[in-house]
């Protein structure tokens, strides 16, 4: 069931204690979305907090609320757990297990269409970002905006919507950034420290990865490859391969592009990006992942040269 925006505003209107949870390996819209809404709460008087499975990666750094993320869960008497940008309740990870069994409201706030509405109460809304659902919330309840937390809500527009590339990105998505801007959003300083700033690091090992891009299904479709023992001899973390993905799809002739990173040994996490042509949605579900029409992911086990003959496949059959 999906509850309406005033359904969610009374709940979180009447919580005193909240968590609020984002996925693991968080993005710039998990974050944004997550931390806006734990900065209006905290600015109502209410006892909140912020958790991931994961620290935010580096580039965020320039955003002041990134140090207010935790990694476990305070002690607490909670009556209200938030999802913010999570699918699906396994990617919480370690809070996953604790926000199923709460007793107390469970909301689950996101944009994703695979989300099956795992929380007792449920806004999802099919769009560009997390960001714009969670603006449209401040919108109709009068929080208060502050420029710290228009700038994270404006991260992740940016983010999810790639620079208001992507083609879901509707009349509303100008509008909301119009909004935002409007209480201090620096768009600037946003797309500078995510699609232009970059340490050497992650300048060397981009171009590892490009160079060996492979490419199959007539061109239509390609693919990277990003070992671990690559991050290690980098001495990198996997955050600064956030947007890999994005360059082969630039590719003329290529209609999905995929990123195999692994998560483990036999273990890749997937990141699949589709021009149009392919509901790469769709394949990542069929792995038990999901996300988006033209941006989606899962984690596939087994033998490198497996996990690639899977996904093409998969791809094959959806061109």
């Amino acid at each position: 069931m999906n509850n309406n925006p005033e359904e969610i505003i009374e709940k979180l209107n009447r919580a005193k204690t909240l968590a609020i949870f984002c996925h693991a390996r968080p993005d710039g819209d998990a974050l944004g979305a997550g931390l806006a809404l734990y900065l209006a709460l905290k600015g109502a008087g209410k006892t909140a907090y912020m958790c991931c499975d994961d620290l935010p990666p580096e580039k965020f750094s320039f955003l002041p609320a990134m140090k207010e993320v935790l990694t476990s869960l305070p002690e607490a008497d909670y009556d209200t757990f938030v999802s913010v940008d999570c699918a699906d309740v396994a990617r919480l990870g370690s809070f996953a297990k604790r926000y199923l069994k709460f007793k107390g409201d469970t909301l689950n706030i996101d944009h994703h269409v695979s989300n099956d509405g795992y929380g007792k109460y449920n806004y999802i809304e099919v769009c560009p970002a997390s960001c714009e659902v969670i603006t449209s919330l401040f919108q109709e309840a009068g929080w208060t905006v502050t420029e710290e937390i228009a700038n994270l809500l404006m991260l992740g527009l940016i983010t999810d919507s790639g620079n208001f590339t992507h083609l879901d990105v509707s009349e509303r998505t100008y509008s909301t950034a119009a909004y935002l801007r409007r209480y201090g959003a620096d768009m600037n300083i946003i797309n500078y420290n995510m699609f232009s700033r970059q340490s050497k690091v992650r300048a060397l090992l981009y171009g590892k990865v490009m160079s060996g891009m492979r490419f199959a299904l007539d061109d239509k479709l390609a693919i990277i490859v990003i070992p671990n023992k690559d991050l290690q001899s980098a001495n990198a973390d996997s955050g600064l391969t956030e947007g890999f993905v994005d360059f082969p799809l630039t590719v003329d002739g290529v209609e999905v592009a995929v990123s195999l990173m692994e998560y483990k040994p036999n273990l890749y996490k997937i990141s699949l990006r589709s021009k149009g042509t392919v509901n790469v949605n769709a394949i990542a579900v069929g792995f038990g992942g999901g996300g988006h029409v033209l941006a989606s992911g899962c984690l596939i086990g087994g033998p490198l040269e497996e996990v690639i003959e899977k996904l093409t496949y998969a791809i094959y059959q959806a061109l």
